[in-house]
């Protein structure tokens, strides 16, 4: 070991400012985080430790498991869409022979993911508004009356799957692009002087030679499933709000403007060991390591 570190010391001093990054700004405050989930904070005097005693609070909390039944729905809808979708646009993208016209929709459809959560809320909302939005102003064409999209609990969360999948769609779009393009074409030869059309071609060839992007994406948009928090924030409004609110909306409100940062932290560590357990399972039943 004291040879290889000798030989190879440029690459660990360049691996030191990431090291110090992830300690100061991701291990630090995470340890941090789990010590005042056992404590009563109070930004002056002493902080009593409480033991599970914030964890109880958040555990009998009905409002609790009402946004982590919200957070899995939504979650759960991003997730699925937000891995079928891309995949469906690359596939489809990987047939067209005219490099213009493929060049132009892989630019439109990656250009949301560069906006904010701020501009999307905004674009989704002029969208969906009953009063002049283009939705409502195309029902409006075939005789139908408006809906308030964003206002209704029957659409509201399904808004809300859209606009994530809408929004990010265009850049996982292009890691099954890439993959795609180097996946090798001797292959696709082979197959085509066998008599193979292009939906085989697609079948045989491309979806089994895509299946490690497909678990990388899977593993990906997993680890996200419980964190969403910038989409809610800013397209709830009171009319859906009971029926949006995720988990990370509940942390927010114990811990910024209730400033009980004991619970909110207790909330947060439950979160990091729910995505680490589901994570587990996904790459167990995906079999990751032997992709």
């Amino acid at each position: 070991m004291i040879r290889a570190a000798r030989r190879y010391y440029i690459f660990y001093l360049m691996m030191i400012p990431v090291i110090v990054y992830l300690v100061t700004f991701s291990y630090y405050p995470l340890a941090r985080g789990l010590l005042i989930s056992f404590q009563k904070f109070r930004v002056i005097g002493d902080r009593p430790f409480v033991g599970l005693d914030n964890y109880r609070t958040v555990l009998t909390d009905p409002n609790f498991w009402r946004m982590l039944g919200n957070t899995l729905y939504i979650g759960g809808g991003i997730l699925a869409g937000g891995f079928l979708a891309p995949l469906i646009v690359a596939l489809s993208l990987s047939e067209i022979t005219r490099p213009w016209f493929k060049k132009l929709t892989q630019m439109t459809i990656y250009l949301p993911h560069l906006f904010s959560w701020i501009v999307v809320a905004g674009i989704w909302i002029f969208m969906l508004t009953p009063d002049g939005g283009l939705v409502n102003e195309i029902r409006g064409w075939f005789g139908l009356e408006p809906v308030h999209f964003l206002a209704e609990k029957e659409y509201g969360r399904l808004m809300l799957v859209l606009a994530a999948i809408w929004k990010d769609a265009g850049y996982v779009c292009i890691i099954y692009l890439a993959s795609i393009v180097n996946l090798n074409p001797s292959l696709y030869e082979a197959a085509r002087m066998d008599g193979a059309n292009r939906r085989q071609l697609m079948q045989h060839i491309t979806l089994p030679q895509l299946v490690p992007t497909m678990q990388i994406v899977l593993m990906l948009n997993t680890m996200s499933v419980l964190r969403i928090f910038d989409q809610v924030f800013v397209m709830k409004n009171p009319a859906i709000e009971r029926y949006v609110d995720v988990i990370m909306i509940y942390t927010y409100e114990k811990g910024i403007l209730k400033f009980d940062m004991g619970v909110a932290n207790a909330v947060g560590c439950l979160v990091i060991a729910a995505t680490v357990l589901l994570t587990m399972a996904v790459r167990k039943m995906t079999r990751y390591d032997e992709g």
